[in-house]
């Protein structure tokens, strides 16, 4: 386990495409490690979104420490947060926390009136999801776009989510909406 003060959250840009076959491999392996189901995204996608600065990339001096992206759905009525990864050497200190907190951070400033979601299987994401706002819904409440359903094919627990209509998975959906009255707590 490594020290998280010496760590840097930024918005990614060109000078972080050096990374992306790192973030790529870090997330196969730990979907591979917990046995659960993750979208997979190719290197140019990735790449894309850094170019888009639709991401966030987390540094410890120059060394990949984790990483998540945007992406917008629906005419930008919805904004996924996704790809949250965290390196091996760097688990344990709170550090996806401060990734999910810029991810989403990025996500009012670059679409301050759409709704933000999260799918997930991870406790601790669940639970990171809620102190900044999130509540559980059903999937029926998420994007409609069915880009975005397509994406959840290279899970390995997609066939689920086809035996429920699109309905229900594995994933919990996870919402904010910035028109709500009620949130948890709101990082501005």
């Amino acid at each position: 386990m490594s020290d998280c003060s010496n760590i840097e959250i930024v918005v990614a840009g060109e000078e972080h495409i050096k990374y992306v076959d790192e973030i790529l491999e870090t997330i196969t392996a730990a979907a591979k490690v917990r046995g659960t189901g993750i979208a997979k995204r190719s290197p140019e996608y990735v790449r894309q979104k850094m170019l888009e600065h639709k991401a966030v990339v987390a540094l410890c001096d120059g060394e990949f420490a984790g990483f998540s992206y945007i992406e917008c759905w629906s005419n930008k009525e919805f904004v996924a947060n996704s790809g949250l990864i965290v390196a091996n050497k760097y688990r344990g200190i709170g550090l996806s926390r401060r990734i999910k907190e810029r991810i989403f951070r990025l996500s009012r400033e670059m679409f301050p009136n759409a709704k933000i979601f999260s799918l997930t299987t991870g406790a601790a994401v669940m639970k990171i999801n809620f102190e900044l706002g999130y509540r559980p819904v059903t999937f029926d409440e998420l994007t409609t776009d069915e880009a975005f359903w397509r994406g959840c094919e290279s899970c390995v627990n997609y066939d689920i989510l086809q035996r429920n209509g699109g309905h229900k998975c594995l994933c919990t959906g996870l919402l904010y909406d910035p028109n709500e009255p009620y949130h948890n707590k709101v990082i501005n």
